[in-house]
């Protein structure tokens, strides 16, 4: 099987297996990849967590578990521009260092083999953890405690006031969602990092991995215009088309397509 046929084997498995799921998405990438070695690396730092989590029921160890993460020096890369490796599950593992996501990956895997209940969510522009049952989030990267107000407090840090809080934010989400989500963070640093055919791989990803979108298909027509593919520009462009509701959205790529040699109807 292809990378990305193992990628989604891996979550087809009940329960799903995330976190090699995500290792055969970096293989995708880098064919020097072998996810055992990963998983290898990944029992040791197993045996460093146990040794160091205090004695607590398992229901009390979430944000424990997070902070020996850090303490062992796993923390958000902050370098600027942020490169793909910092979304790349083996390079995270390697240099202990990554997304928030990435991050959150590493911790759900622990937390599965120690027995400690604890679900992603899928936050926007920096995701986040929750214990199950509990009345707060924690953020991967620290183990820091998040309520309702610190929540709002993150989301304008990153949108302003334009983006209101919402119930869907605090959502747990599935390892199919996760690594979709994955898949568009690499889909934009490769597009940042003007690798525009492995950010076509992580576009393709993301359409596979959930319901099109119109942002998702615009983003694909995007790379495809960097690789002056004009026909598959077009799908996507079409595509986003026929999922569009706004009568602006509608003319203004009713006007690319034209462009590109084809117009589309409005209804």
């Amino acid at each position: 099987m292809s990378p990305r046929e193992r990628c989604l084997a891996c979550l087809a498995q009940s329960p799903p297996a995330l976190f090699e799921a995500a290792l055969w998405l970096a293989a995708e990438h880098d064919s020097s990849v072998q996810p055992e070695d990963t998983l290898a690396q990944l029992n040791d730092l197993l045996h460093q967590v146990r040794s160091r989590l205090p004695h607590l029921p398992a229901a009390e160890l979430a944000m424990p578990l997070l902070r020996c993460l850090n303490d062992l020096d796993f923390h958000e890369d902050d370098t600027a521009p942020l490169r793909p490796q910092a979304s790349l599950l083996h390079l995270v593992m390697r240099r202990r260092r990554g997304q928030p996501l990435a991050l959150a990956i590493i911790a759900l895997e622990l937390a599965q083999r120690l027995g400690i209940a604890l679900q992603g969510v899928s936050f926007p522009g920096h995701f986040l953890v929750r214990a199950v049952g509990a009345d707060h989030l924690l953020d991967p990267c620290s183990g820091r405690r998040l309520y309702t107000q610190d929540c709002r407090a993150l989301l304008i840090g990153y949108f302003g006031d334009s983006k209101a809080l919402q119930a869907e934010h605090l959502a747990p989400c599935n390892a199919q969602s996760i690594i979709q989500r994955m898949s568009r963070n690499l889909r934009h640093l490769h597009v940042q990092d003007n690798d525009y055919l492995a950010a076509l791989k992580d576009a393709e990803r993301v359409l596979q991995l959930g319901p099109p979108s119109m942002a998702d298909h615009l983003a694909r027509a995007d790379i495809y215009q960097q690789l002056a593919c004009p026909q598959g520009e077009r799908f996507d462009v079409e595509r986003a088309l026929m999922l569009c509701d706004g009568s602006t959205e509608q003319l203004t790529l009713s006007q690319r397509l034209r462009k590109l040699g084809h117009a589309q109807p409005l209804h």
